[in-house]
């Protein structure tokens, strides 16, 4: 299976455009070591030249243009991405589908709820109808695996994990379980498996299973603490009242991935006030320390090196 992270940070990017914490200043006058980050999505293959795009980024135009793997060769037009598969219906992972538009239609997969939100309170899909058919819509139906139309050895399961809907989601504060699902993903000609979860407020019977069987994990990294939006002075959310299981807490995403035995411990959709994008901060060197990974944009993954 190859993996390749094409955004690593949270909604907003990395330094957002409009912040001037710590980081975000420290990253545009040099005074930290770091790397500039788009918002989160990755793609995924059997074969390395067919990818599934896993949510679209509001950067994805950016991301393509630094990732040659999608540019399709031989032809006038084209893409190397065969199908879409969205985990929310979140702003950061969803909006990239307009940048999109030209290349319509895409098959995209998502849960009836998502499919709720993205034609009403933020109707993507209504929009995309007036470019060549738009986004073909493919109903998955969490916990049932399900495959797309390229990379058929790759078998996906969407499951259900505990965070939030959007701001525009009639159902804010009280989601329905396929407002937001992780995605594990098997190779079923080598056995290797991903279980990708960018938003994950708090881990649960459904989802911990799912968690203790993945190779790799590539997995929400949010936010320190908790508070962290209120101890920057940026904000007055929670991690927990956006959906995200803040790292250092005491039973927090930390605490859950030292009691986890995959190979592979990844975080991404990094916000840009968590500290652990200071490459030299303690927080860093303390994830290092634990064996725990921080993404970046480009970053390449190819579990054949887990095959035994």
């Amino acid at each position: 299976m190859f993996i390749k992270v094409l955004g690593s940070a949270a909604g907003g990017g990395f330094p957002q455009w409009n912040c001037n914490c710590a980081n975000c200043s420290g990253l545009r006058n040099g005074s930290i070591q770091a790397q500039a980050r788009t918002q989160s999505s990755i793609i995924v293959s059997d074969n390395g030249e067919d990818w599934v795009l896993c949510n679209a980024s509001p950067d994805i135009s950016q991301q393509i243009a630094h990732t040659p793997e999608l540019i399709k060769k031989g032809v006038l037009r084209g893409t190397a991405i065969g199908s879409i598969i969205l985990t929310d219906s979140q702003i950061d992972h969803t909006t990239g589908l307009l940048s999109l538009r030209e290349g319509c239609p895409h098959q995209v997969w998502c849960t009836p709820e998502v499919h709720g939100d993205l034609t009403s309170g933020f109707p993507i899909f209504t929009m995309l109808q007036h470019w060549n058919g738009g986004l073909q819509h493919h109903a998955l139906t969490p916990l049932e695996p399900f495959r797309v139309d390229v990379c058929h050895s790759l078998q996906f399961t969407a499951i259900p994990i505990l965070s939030n809907a959007p701001p525009y989601s009639p159902y804010r504060d009280r989601p329905l379980p396929g407002h937001n699902v992780a995605l594990f993903i098997e190779n079923t000609a080598n056995g290797q498996t991903l279980l990708y979860a960018p938003g994950l407020g708090e881990p649960d019977a459904v989802i911990m299973p799912w968690l203790k069987k993945a190779d790799c994990l590539l997995i929400d990294g949010t936010v320190w603490q908790d508070d962290e939006l209120l101890a920057t002075g940026v904000g007055k959310n929670t991690g927990k009242a956006m959906g995200h299981l803040a790292l250092a807490e005491e039973q927090g995403l930390m605490a859950l991935l030292a009691a986890l035995p995959a190979k592979r411990k990844i975080l991404i959709h990094i916000n840009n006030t968590n500290p652990i994008l200071n490459e030299q901060s303690p927080q860093r060197a303390y994830l290092t320390q634990q064996g725990i990974e921080v993404s970046w944009d480009g970053m390449a993954i190819h579990l054949q090196e887990f095959a035994s």
